[in-house]
């Protein structure tokens, strides 16, 4: 009978730092001779110009093609044709989370190398060797998993800064759920994204992650709202994208991803950043868990103060509205759903029992801390 192994899966190479985007051409020089730049027209817009002007000294050609917004199986499968007609032999996602999915789903498919340049630092995907795939509406429809993660990983941290705020918020979201699904995974002994269990490299990245996100994000947030790179933004940076994207791959999914999947099969929530959804789902694991009072009463303060939703009312849902919440506890469990890395089994009443429970709580919470009250979130259908 074959033993159970341990991995640790990772790119190539990450760059972060000031004005990194004018050494793209040079990093990506040895991955390819002829790259093709996928961006939106508002990314581009902003950076496509220092990109073209670093791919020139580095003697590359520039080719760019329009990604559409969302990574769907029919995106995915036109950019995959895209690389093949321009005969590039690396493909380069310039954008955000979505950007970046596409680009990666794209890129296997084309059978190419694949880079990221994320513009802001909104999710933990830029490092990750799977992808997040939507159904065309907009809701959760699979993950897709790749040999092999990213071969460069390029964050330019005066553009991540230049960005709007609620971009960076929504990674901090993003990636203080690592901690806690890694710990779930770790004590479940479940398999994690990288295909094995947890190795101590994951599980410390992870909680790294945690730590210096409760350290430093307050103040980072408050420098990139007036667009400064300090070393706190540098931190939650890192934070957000290297240790958040190694620790969640290496160190486990739990019920906090599950519970997003979730969620945005109701679409109250369609229009909230992956991120402030990721929140509610940490929320509601800590719920699930059982935790200490006290820790989740400090969640609730610190994502407040983040900027991060704790209630149902700030992602377009209601304590009372039982079919939509069955609905998101339904999708949260299915066979698949990384839920089941939990040390015990969860079932979709329990789901939607924790989700109903944080409501109340939370904004006794946050009245008594003296916090902003809940604010109703309204979905632009």
């Amino acid at each position: 009978m074959a033993h159970a192994v341990r991995t640790v899966i990772s790119p190539g190479r990450y760059v972060q730092g000031k004005g990194a985007i004018h050494r793209i051409g040079e990093y990506l020089k040895p991955l390819g001779a002829k790259p093709l730049m996928v961006a939106d027209d508002l990314v581009w817009g902003l950076v496509g110009h220092d990109i073209a002007a670093s791919l020139a000294a580095a003697g590359l050609p520039m080719t760019r093609e329009i990604f559409n917004g969302m990574p769907t199986a029919r995106e995915v499968d036109r950019l995959a044709q895209a690389i093949k007609d321009a005969g590039a032999d690396v493909a380069v996602a310039v954008g955000g989370g979505s950007t970046i999915d596409a680009v990666k789903a794209a890129g296997f498919l084309a059978g190419i190398r694949w880079a990221n340049c994320p513009t802001v630092a909104s999710t933990d995907a830029p490092c990750s060797s799977l992808s997040v795939i939507y159904t065309e509406d907009g809701q959760f429809e699979e993950y897709r998993f790749f040999p092999r993660n990213p071969d460069l990983v390029l964050v330019d941290s005066q553009i991540v800064a230049n960005a709007p705020v609620a971009t960076l918020i929504a990674g901090v979201g993003d990636a203080l759920a690592t901690w806690l699904e890694a710990r779930a995974t770790l004590r479940s002994s479940s398999t994690t994204m990288a295909g094995g269990l947890p190795t101590l490299a994951g599980t410390a990245l992870a909680q790294l992650s945690w730590d210096v996100l409760w350290e430093n994000a307050l103040p980072a947030i408050d420098a990139v709202r007036d667009h400064e790179v300090t070393p706190a933004v540098e931190k939650v940076i890192e934070a957000n994208t290297l240790l958040s994207g190694l620790g969640f791959e290496s160190g486990g999914l739990a019920a906090a991803h599950a519970i997003h999947n979730g969620l945005t099969a109701v679409k109250n929530t369609h229009g909230l950043a992956h991120g402030q959804k990721v929140n509610i789902g940490s929320l509601t694991q800590l719920v699930l868990e059982g935790a200490p009072t006290s820790d989740i009463r400090e969640f609730i303060e610190f994502t407040t103060r983040v900027g991060l939703p704790t209630t149902l009312t700030e992602v377009g849902l209601r304590a009372d509205d039982v079919a939509s919440l069955k609905t998101i506890a339904d999708a949260s469990t299915v066979e698949t759903e990384t839920i089941h890395a939990m040390p015990f089994e969860v079932r979709s009443d329990d789901v939607a029992s924790a989700l109903r429970s944080i409501e109340r709580f939370a904004v006794q919470v946050r009245h008594d801390a003296k916090l902003p009250a809940p604010v109703p979130f309204v979905a632009q259908h």
